[in-house]
């Protein structure tokens, strides 16, 4: 095999290096966590996100989180309806949304967290009490 031969089919392996990768990263394309659908949006309505937040630091309103061995448990201050997003970095399908309200009189959320996937979660807390708009951020981990 003389030289000439073993420059084509190097460039040939490294066209079909290239080709694996594009036909890769468009078969991975949505499954990234990392990347909202409502970007824009989001960003349009980040002044009401703002003013959720500051309503938690401004009230002391910051929730106790509990980390057990087979639940997660959440204390609000106040009786509230509230949606829960967790959100694990590494992969889409593992995100869990709950809506609801909280029970009992110490205003607890729990989740059972023994079918959950150990590790990193981003968790992402709205609530509504006493007509203000409450919102709580944290990574947490399993």
């Amino acid at each position: 095999m003389n030289w000439g031969t073993k420059i084509v089919l190097g460039m040939v392996a490294f066209m079909l290096f290239i080709i694996a990768m594009v036909v890769y990263m468009f078969s991975v394309h949505g499954n990234d966590a990392l990347v909202d659908k409502d970007y824009y949006e989001k960003g349009i309505n980040y002044n009401e996100e703002y003013n959720a937040k500051h309503n938690v630091v401004e009230e002391g309103a910051q929730p106790v989180i509990t980390i057990g061995k087979t639940e997660l448990s959440i204390k609000l201050k106040d009786s509230a309806a509230y949606e829960l997003k967790l959100q694990r970095p590494s992969t889409v399908n593992d995100d869990i949304l709950i809506k609801g309200n909280t029970a009992g009189s110490s205003n607890l959320i729990q989740l059972n967290s023994t079918t959950m996937p150990k590790g990193l979660w981003f968790l992402e807390l709205k609530w509504k009490s006493n007509n203000k708009e409450y919102l709580f951020k944290k990574d947490i981990t399993l």
